[in-house]
């Protein structure tokens, strides 16, 4: 056999759909159907209130329930939620992080009711809660504590659930949140860095090395996948020096670098999406093309993502590139095809030079956890920086900032518009079947785990998961088990990077000067500057968006009042009241628009608010015009790119408001 073949085709990674929405038992059916067509790994969705530690009633989750993901309050939920999978062969991930610890206990309880053993169980949480400060928001506790609970995980994982891949760190939250391939880098080291020095403790020196083994990454890849191949082959090679240098680790098996990746979903646009197939394929091309760092799992986005919530057909595309990618193709026949490549080894020395230069730099800020408001700054400016650029043109978008003109898409034609709608039902009946739950549990039982769970908390000697598990099997739900844990670590509110980002003066940006002049004048006329509100209510946790809108706000000389993520209707409008605030931004991507914006409306108008409204997100055509028939003056989805224009847009609107004149 030749040296530039394989002497046997390589088997295929693992095919996930990242999937799961309304009930368990809706899921559940969407599952099996998935694995009917090849699929050969879970990945479970689960939605916002699961994923923050809240049970389907509790005023939060309002219209949050089974939105983003499955709802899943106890063990009886998990249960229909694997009902009829052989979880003794295969493979789950569970998108899942703040109550990660939670989420595998139920795992684990249901796996062992079903009379499988821990040691049979393979699959991997997310449970990267650095990540979540930084860029998607789905935190519960304070990082101290968070990062407790992660180490105990891995501590019991590693002997009691070998198989089991207790974390994986995420770099791929951290590219939507603005990341460039350097800092995406740097900073999921980094926090990969933090989380062993948290685990090595826990551990005997002789057990170490497997948990380095046992830790698996999240990755990005964008459109620029030759850059993006290198990165991963740039991560490789960094890790190995980690374990190496730092952790004292030799044993190859133990220092590969392993992976799973969804690819980017930051490029997919609204504008012409039956162009984001294309990216996908392309992108899908990073993690897959070169052997020596190919992905080991793969799930993909749908087309129509930047759209709403992918159907199962559009879930069934995304499956199918993987399929044809793996079969029918020649990819999996040959040796690393960049081995040797002048382009490739460039690439990599450039990433892996910028990335310890910053790796050095979260270091003087104290390691990953103490440098969270550094990273999350330096975020919020590549982010920045990269929505300046498709604004000015520079960072070509075809259908977006370029080739505009199109035909109409067949793919959005239909009474769905091309996207799946979860019924509002949904929420009414998950909040009467966790109610049931409570009425038929064995009440003293649940208490009892809960208060040794507390205990449990308070003694930082003590592993938490044995008496989490306990709570599982006992018959808690996810809120009680999470308010259990409020109560002992505390609340916390992650930083926003907003007031720490660099003011950009308006020099050279002739649009940004125009607008700056347009607030001085109307500002001028109402007697005080220009105040925006900007809220997420609800459990969003996706702030990329509302932070460049309070970025530019503030840059075109506006006040800005921006708390960050997790807000209650109530508390925007009494904000908004004693702020005395012109206009009130709204944003919302998780799809709870139609419960959550007549809801602020109304406690704004109850307040005695009368400011007008806006609202930004992932909005059909459809509820964009029945949220402008409840009150909204303006509603943003993403097409609409430029900020300078929706900022001039807002000025407007607050001036016709008030009476005044924009004009010089």
């Amino acid at each position: 056999m030749s040296e530039h073949r394989l002497p046997e085709r390589d088997r295929p990674w693992v095919m996930r759909t990242y999937a799961g929405h309304s009930t368990a038992r809706e899921s559940n059916e969407l599952y099996r159907r998935n694995l009917a067509k090849g699929q050969t790994g879970l990945s479970i969705a689960f939605d916002l209130p699961t994923q923050t530690g809240y049970d389907p009633d509790h005023e939060l989750a309002r219209g949050e329930v089974g939105k983003v993901g499955v709802s899943i309050a106890h063990k009886g939920d998990m249960h229909a939620l694997l009902d009829g999978i052989p979880l003794g062969e295969m493979n789950t991930s569970m998108t899942i992080n703040a109550t990660a610890a939670w989420l595998l206990a139920l795992y684990l309880t249901v796996a062992e009711e079903n009379g499988v053993e821990r040691k049979a169980l393979q699959g991997t949480t997310q449970n990267d809660i650095i990540k979540e400060f930084l860029s998607r928001g789905t935190y519960a506790f304070p990082p101290g504590p968070s990062m407790r609970l992660i180490a105990d995980m891995i501590a019991f994982t590693v002997d009691e659930v070998p198989k089991w891949n207790p974390i994986n760190i995420c770099s791929y939250h951290l590219q939507e949140a603005g990341a460039t391939p350097v800092q995406e880098i740097a900073y999921s080291l980094s926090t990969a860095r933090a989380v062993l020095d948290a685990v090595r403790p826990r551990v005997s020196e002789e057990t170490f090395p497997r948990v380095f083994g046992r830790i698996s990454f999240f990755v990005n890849a964008g459109i620029r996948f030759i850059e993006e191949h290198a990165k991963l082959r740039a991560m490789a090679q960094l890790w190995e020096e980690l374990g190496r240098e730092r952790y004292g680790v030799t044993d190859e098996k133990y220092l590969r670098f392993r992976y799973g990746v969804q690819v980017n979903s930051l490029g997919l646009t609204e504008q012409q999406p039956e162009n984001n197939v294309i990216r996908i394929v392309l992108e899908a091309l990073a993690v897959t093309l070169g052997r020596n760092a190919r992905a080991r799992a793969i799930q993909l986005p749908a087309w129509n993502e930047a759209l709403g919530l992918p159907r199962p057909w559009d879930q069934q595309w995304s499956l199918r590139i993987q399929q044809i990618l793996a079969y029918e193709t020649d990819l999996l026949e040959y040796p690393d095809i960049f081995e040797g490549s002048k382009v490739m080894d460039g690439l990599v020395a450039e990433l892996v030079e910028g990335a310890r230069a910053e790796m050095a730099v979260v270091d003087e800020h104290g390691g990953a956890v103490e440098a969270v408001d550094y990273m999350k700054t330096q975020l919020v400016e590549s982010h920045r920086e990269r929505v300046s650029k498709i604004e000015r043109g520079e960072l070509k978008v075809v259908g977006q900032n370029c080739f505009t003109t199109s035909e109409p898409s067949p793919l959005q034609q239909g009474e769905d518009g091309g996207i799946l709608t979860v019924d509002p039902k949904v929420e009414e009946e998950q909040k009467r079947n966790v109610a049931a739950w409570r009425e038929q549990r064995d009440e003293a039982a649940v208490r009892a785990a809960l208060d040794e769970l507390a205990a449990v908390a308070r003694d930082e000697s003590q592993n938490i998961m044995p008496a989490t598990i306990k709570a599982a099997k006992a018959g808690a739900t996810t809120g009680e088990w999470a308010q259990v844990l409020r109560e002992v670590f505390g609340e916390y509110r992650a930083p926003t990077g907003v007031q720490e980002a660099a003011s950009v003066a308006a020099t050279g940006d002739e649009a940004l000067e125009e607008l700056r002049e347009k607030v001085e004048r109307v500002s001028e006329a109402l007697g005080r500057r220009i105040k925006i509100l900007v809220g997420k209510p609800g459990l969003d946790g996706h702030s990329n968006g509302a932070e460049q809108i309070a970025v530019r706000a503030r840059d075109a000389g506006m006040d800005v009042v921006y708390e960050g993520i997790r807000l209650t209707p109530s508390r925007i409008a009494q904000a908004a009241v004693q702020e005395g605030v012109h206009v009130v931004g709204l944003s919302i991507l998780s799809g709870s628009h139609r419960e959550l914006v007549p809801m602020v409306l109304e406690e704004l108008r109850a307040a005695g608010a009368d400011v007008p409204v806006v609202c930004g997100g992932i909005i059909p055509p459809a509820d964009a015009e029945a949220l402008r028939e409840a009150g909204v003056a303006r509603v943003y989805t993403p097409k609409d790119f430029e900020i300078t224009r929706i900022m001039g847009d807002i000025v407007d609107l607050v001036a016709e408001h008030h009476g005044v004149a924009t004009a010089a």
